[in-house]
């Protein structure tokens, strides 16, 4: 008798581009693939503890219906310099569309585990017990945007540092085929903002301190954020290099581990349309996830044959 092939499922890192895991899972399910285990890195864990809980489809409904004020709403000004995503409300969203708070890892359906960053050592971290919000929340905590989180003992931040596509995480739960989704493979050098010159507020009170002055800057980045224009093309600010930064380090991350652990599919869908927080972009990144199943039907032809 055949011996039924175990489905992993690698859910990679990348911000707002990360709602086109919505669609590669549903398409997945589409087509009869029901993964065994499912592995996920910042945005991948979120998405991936919505769909082992069985909130997929709410999840759907919340990110089609998210628009640009909205948006701005999970963002507020930290003058502590320990993040800017206003938590109350993130934990409320987390809580209603993707996991109970109460829900543990061990009582899932599926093989379940997120990737974190050990802030001190730089070690991965493999959340695959407790809390499943517990879990996402240490996956999801990108420096700038999230404060660490301590789970453990450990101050643990986005698990896209060390490992943007957990495919090593799926091998080791015991995953036979592993499909991996890279939001990165497309992004490098792409996406930066066009802001002309009076979008910005250049009055300064007298003497700023170094805190006001940055949370100054990060105002003006999320209140100009979902803004484009067709004025001629500005240097890149600071926010945009950090984001391109970090588009950087996972690409080249990511490229390393999969040369080293190669997964049997690659689904990349093209996503450098989309910035890292366009989070209200969601219908068009969930089409796009859709669209990279569509593009590898031999891969799971031969594959899941």
């Amino acid at each position: 008798m055949k011996k039924k092939v175990k489905i992993g499922l690698a859910l990679g890192s990348g911000a707002a581009r990360g709602w086109a895991h919505i669609g590669v899972i549903q398409q997945l399910i589409e087509r009869g693939i029901e993964p065994d285990v499912v592995c996920g890195s910042s945005i991948g864990a979120l998405v991936g503890a919505a769909y082992v809980s069985g909130n997929i489809n709410k999840l759907q409904d919340w990110v089609t219906q998210l628009d640009k004020l909205q948006t701005a709403r999970y963002f507020t000004i930290n003058r502590s310099l320990r993040g800017f995503v206003n938590k109350d409300r993130l934990h409320h969203f987390l809580d209603e569309f993707v996991v109970n708070t109460n829900q543990n890892i061990e009582d899932l359906d599926k093989a379940f585990a997120t990737v974190a960053t050990d802030l001190n050592t730089g070690r991965e971290i493999w959340n695959t017990e407790g809390k499943v919000l517990d879990s996402v929340w240490s996956s999801i905590s990108l420096p700038g945007l999230f404060p660490a989180i301590k789970h453990d003992d450990r101050w643990l931040i986005d698990g896209g540092l060390v490992n943007p596509v957990p495919v090593s995480v799926c091998r080791a739960l015991g995953a036979d085929v592993v499909i991996a989704v890279n939001l990165n493979s497309d992004i490098v050098g792409k996406h930066f903002r066009a802001e002309s010159p009076q979008e910005v507020d250049t009055s300064e009170p007298a003497n700023p301190s170094f805190t006001e002055r940055f949370t100054d800057m990060v105002a003006d980045y999320t209140s100009n954020l979902f803004s484009h224009t067709d004025e001629e093309e500005q240097a890149p600010d600071l926010m945009d290099a950090i984001a391109a930064s970090i588009n950087i380090t996972q690409d080249r991350i990511t490229r390393s581990r999969m040369a080293g652990d190669p997964p049997e599919i690659i689904l990349s869908p093209r996503l450098s349309q989309i910035g890292i927080l366009e989070f209200y972009r969601g219908a068009e990144a969930i089409e796009e996830g859709k669209a990279s199943v569509e593009r590898h039907q031999r891969d799971f032809a031969y594959f899941l044959q």
